[in-house]
């Protein structure tokens, strides 16, 4: 049965798009290939040249020790010789002068002898006493052969197997690291990176995870730990930032492979803090809040309505003072001065001794106290719009997710009116609380 040319020419036109799809899929493949080939050959030249350099060094470093101990081991044999050839050389000078005295007496003795025995030969009774007070029978004493030394060098050849050794099994090539990168996910000011492990038979004692700025040379280390996940921050927004990860095997000191770089951005805008405000300290980066020793108080809102529904917003306390019931530590729709804490209407927010406030409403769930160290997290999502019939009488429900300490409560919250970010907000009535926010 034909088709009629319409249908015809509609399948034609899908069969068409289907191999369009089709080939896009394979040039996609293909990319990746070329990819997967780049980073073999590069990663194969890098390993060549690292090698090489670390063998070459590792030779000068050697033939380095090698020519210090050698100079070493002559040093003691210069001082060993020198040491016992002294006395011998002190001996042979007596010996000497012993030899130069008997033979003057010798020949003195001789003339003598000549001169005969007559009372008039003085030459014969002046060499009997010079003879008198020389000891010709005193001789000084030589060391025998087996009391001096006799210098010789101990080589132990076993150096050279052990070094062998050693040397045989210096260095290993692997073919791809023990982690990887896992996932990147933007955060405003910051990247949360995660890491996995990819080798089941490796086990880690600790992380290190690096970064970069796609332009840099040089990567910077940021976290060293135990854990799979690390937040980093100061990111610049729309920048492109490089990540790489390695670990250490239990009980051992080196460090593994890099992992294969990942690189990943943030399109975010940073939380900052509103500068300028009396009784609250900001660090270059406006993201860490420091309440001050002045009287003034009042809440600290955020610089512009940064936090947007479906985000996590994270406030981490660094340093604590002393807590006071009417602190707070949350959201809003909108900035209301005249204030001393967000515990109002049209705000969402913790207290420092862990109370939930909702609209200026203590809930009946709270959260443990806030401590030094602690991570207070807000996850906001629209859940309806239009007219409600709860007893707060708001058009724009939101459901909010406050988690601190591995605790959470999870609640409606309803405003007056839709909106499409929100501010953020702190206030503490003593010094000494810091605050970040990312």
């Amino acid at each position: 049965m034909e088709l009629e040319p319409e249908l015809l020419l509609q399948e034609a036109r899908e069969n068409v798009e289907a191999a369009q799809s089709y080939r896009r899929e394979l040039g996609q493949r293909l990319q990746g290939l070329r990819e997967a080939r780049r980073q073999i050959r590069e990663s194969a030249s890098q390993t060549r040249d690292v090698l090489k350099q670390h063998f070459n060094d590792l030779k000068g470093t050697l033939g380095k020790l090698l020519d210090e101990r050698l100079v070493t081991l002559l040093q003691e044999v210069d001082t060993i010789e020198q040491e016992t050839i002294k006395p011998l050389d002190d001996c042979q000078k007596l010996i000497e002068h012993g030899v130069n005295t008997a033979e003057d007496l010798v020949q003195e003795g001789e003339i003598a002898i000549l001169g005969g025995v007559g009372k008039e030969n003085e030459k014969l009774w002046s060499f009997a006493k010079k003879a008198s007070h020389i000891q010709l029978d005193s001789l000084p004493e030589v060391p025998l052969l087996v009391d001096v030394p006799c210098l010789s060098a101990q080589l132990d050849d076993s150096i050279l197997n052990i070094v062998k050794d050693h040397i045989f099994k210096h260095g290993t090539v692997a073919s791809r690291p023990p982690v990887q990168i896992e996932e990147l996910i933007e955060k405003p000011g910051g990247i949360i990176v995660r890491w996995c492990k990819v080798d089941d038979d490796f086990t880690a004692q600790d992380y290190r995870l690096q970064f970069r700025k796609c332009t840099s040379n040089h990567f910077e280390d940021v976290y060293v730990g135990s854990e799979t996940e690390f937040i980093v921050l100061h990111i610049d927004p729309n920048v492109d930032y490089q990540f790489r990860v390695c670990a250490r095997g239990d009980g051992r000191q080196e460090w593994s492979p890099w992992s294969v770089p990942q690189t990943g951005h943030s399109t975010l805008v940073p939380h900052e803090w509103t500068a300028g405000f009396e009784g609250y300290s900001l660090s270059s980066r406006r993201n860490i809040a420091l309440r001050n020793d002045s009287e003034s108080s009042g809440v600290l809102y955020s610089s512009a309505p940064t936090y947007f529904c479906g985000q996590t917003l994270t406030f981490r306390v660094e340093t604590v003072g002393q807590p006071d019931r009417r602190d707070s530590i949350g959201v809003c729709a909108e900035k209301q001065n005249g204030y001393d804490s967000l515990q109002r209407d049209q705000a969402v927010c913790i207290s420092t001794n862990g109370a939930v406030f909702v609209n200026g409403k203590e809930m009946t769930n709270q959260l443990p106290a806030v401590t030094s160290g602690s991570t207070v997290t807000f996850d906001i999502e629209a859940v309806t719009l239009g007219s409600t019939n709860n007893n707060e009488g708001g058009n724009f429900k939101l459901r909010v997710t406050i988690s601190s300490n591995n605790r959470e409560v999870v609640f409606d919250w309803s405003l007056d009116q839709s909106c499409g970010s929100l501010y953020f907000g702190c206030s503490f009535f003593y010094p000494g609380w810091k605050v970040l926010v990312f």
